[in-house]
């Protein structure tokens, strides 16, 4: 089956979303949404799609309404799609800024038998699988310490000449809401549920912004494991997302989706494949270009979402599990405070 998508904010990452849409293979894009017609029209125009004049009009009208507003808007149009029915909501990260606003959509949705997908497309890369599943098998032995870096740069202008980038209220919070959330998800994922932390957070490197620019936190995870994570958006010229998973019997750092390292003493013949399949690329990410992504994941996570939709299962990434890394934020946040 073919679902029909719509897509509610046309700011920068709704290109995006529309490429998933178009490039999925099971979704097509019909119709967008901004409250600033000029703004949406134009988009709709550009990808020859309709434009609707209202929200209610897009979330009656599409089978998945992709959500692409700023991240403190996006508990309205869920909302707004859950109560028109439709199949699916597919939205950006984080899904919301509190704890709270995403239990109250993910209740929503399961009331009403609405699909909910968390867009964290760092998790559909090979190389983010792979270590996961060597997680799972145990080939790190006991895992003892987990890193998280995302040392990126932001000019004062991205800031600046924006309505909602550095707010509490559209942001929901900083380098770790807003950029590093992607490398927190990961963190989490691979390491379970965390315990107890401590952190800091301060504005460093920009001014006249509400919320952090750099931050560290320390982190026991539920397994015994130790944590660390380190991110600012004050480190010229930005550096790749880095991801690092150390045990007792093996070893890996993830830089984006290249294979820096991967070392276990039960090495096996595929090993050098996978470090010859994963060496490092010449390009940066996000490091310093917001939209200097691959849609590739965001590709991945749209099919896969239809497919739970044919399928009759839960997204890879459903509510409950894109919920995980705005708590983990979120406590972050109330041990700096």
């Amino acid at each position: 089956m073919s679902y029909s998508v719509g897509i509610v904010g046309t700011g920068a990452i709704a290109a995006v979303h529309a490429a998933a849409a178009r490039e999925s293979g099971k979704t097509f894009l019909k119709a967008v949404y901004n409250h600033n017609e000029a703004k949406g029209r134009a988009f709709a125009s550009s990808w020859g799609v309709d434009y609707c004049a209202t929200l209610d009009e897009l979330c009656s009208s599409v089978d998945i309404v992709c959500v692409t507003t700023p991240s403190g808007a996006h508990l309205d149009p869920v909302m707004c799609a859950i109560a028109h029915g439709v199949k699916a909501v597919f939205v950006e990260k984080p899904i919301e800024i509190t704890p709270g606003r995403c239990d109250q959509m993910i209740k929503a949705a399961r009331d009403a038998g609405v699909v909910i997908a968390g867009v964290f497309q760092s998790r559909f890369y090979p190389a983010a699988k792979l270590v996961k599943q060597a997680i799972d098998e145990g080939r790190f032995g006991r895992v003892t310490l987990l890193e998280a870096q995302f040392k990126w740069y932001r000019s004062q202008e991205y800031y600046s000449d924006s309505p909602w980038h550095g707010t509490k209220a559209l942001d929901g919070g900083g380098v770790l809401m807003n950029q590093g959330i992607h490398a927190i998800d990961l963190l989490r994922w691979f390491g379970g549920p965390v315990e107890s932390l401590s952190s800091f957070c301060s504005a460093l490197g920009h001014e006249g912004i509400e919320v952090e620019d750099t931050a560290v936190a320390s982190l026991r995870f539920e397994s015994g494991a130790l944590g660390v994570i380190q991110g600012t958006t004050a480190s010229w010229p930005g550096f790749k997302k880095r991801i690092e998973v150390c045990g007792t019997r093996g070893s890996a750092i993830l830089e984006e989706d290249a294979l820096l390292a991967w070392e276990f003493q039960d090495a096996r013949p595929e090993d050098e494949e996978v470090r010859k399949r994963f060496q490092p690329s010449s390009g940066q990410g996000g490091a310093a270009d917001p939209m200097a992504i691959s849609s590739f994941g965001h590709i991945a996570a749209m099919k896969d979402l239809a497919d739970a939709l044919d399928e009759g299962r839960e997204p890879f990434i459903n509510g409950e599990e894109a919920a995980k890394a705005v708590e983990l934020v979120d406590s972050i946040y109330k041990a700096a405070r």
